[in-house]
C-alpha cells in the first residue's frame, strides 16, 4: 500500500494552505466543491484523518469514521436538493483506478444527468 504524502493537495487544504470552497464540515469530515466541475454539482468529501485510499479508510478508519462520511455524502445531497433525483458518488483507489490526489476521497456528481458510468 502507498504511504500516505502529506504534501498532497487535500492535506493542504486541511491544514489552510490551500484554500476550498467549503459546502459541508464536522470533525470528521470536510467537503467542497471542486475546482473542475464534471457536472453541475461536483462535491470532494474527505476524511479530516490520514487515509491513502478506500482501502485503507476500510482497515483502519473506526466505525464512527466510516460512518460520518457516508452520512455526510447523503446530508449534502439533499442540503443541495439532489437527494430524489439522484446523485452520483465515486472514489477512485490507486493508478489503474484514476486516483489522482493520495487521500482518500469521494465526488458527489449531480443536479444533472450523469450518463453511463463506463464507455
Amino acid at each position: 500500500m502507498t504511504r500516505y504524502d502529506d504534501t498532497n493537495v487535500f492535506a493542504k487544504i486541511l491544514r489552510g494552505e490551500l484554500p476550498c470552497n467549503k459546502v459541508y464540515e464536522d470533525d470528521v469530515v470536510l467537503a467542497f466543491n471542486d475546482i473542475r466541475p464534471q457536472r453541475k454539482n461536483h462535491i470532494i468529501i474527505i476524511p479530516k484523518k490520514a487515509y491513502v485510499s478506500l482501502n485503507d479508510f476500510a482497515e483502519k478508519a473506526s466505525p464512527e469514521e466510516q460512518k460520518a462520511i457516508l452520512m455526510a455524502a447523503v446530508k449534502i445531497a439533499k442540503d443541495l436538493g439532489i437527494y430524489e433525483s439522484g446523485y452520483r458518488v465515486i472514489t477512485n483507489i490507486g493508478s489503474d483506478g484514476g486516483q489522482e490526489v493520495p487521500h482518500f476521497h469521494f465526488h458527489l456528481l449531480g443536479g444533472e444527468p450523469v450518463g453511463k458510468l463506463i464507455g
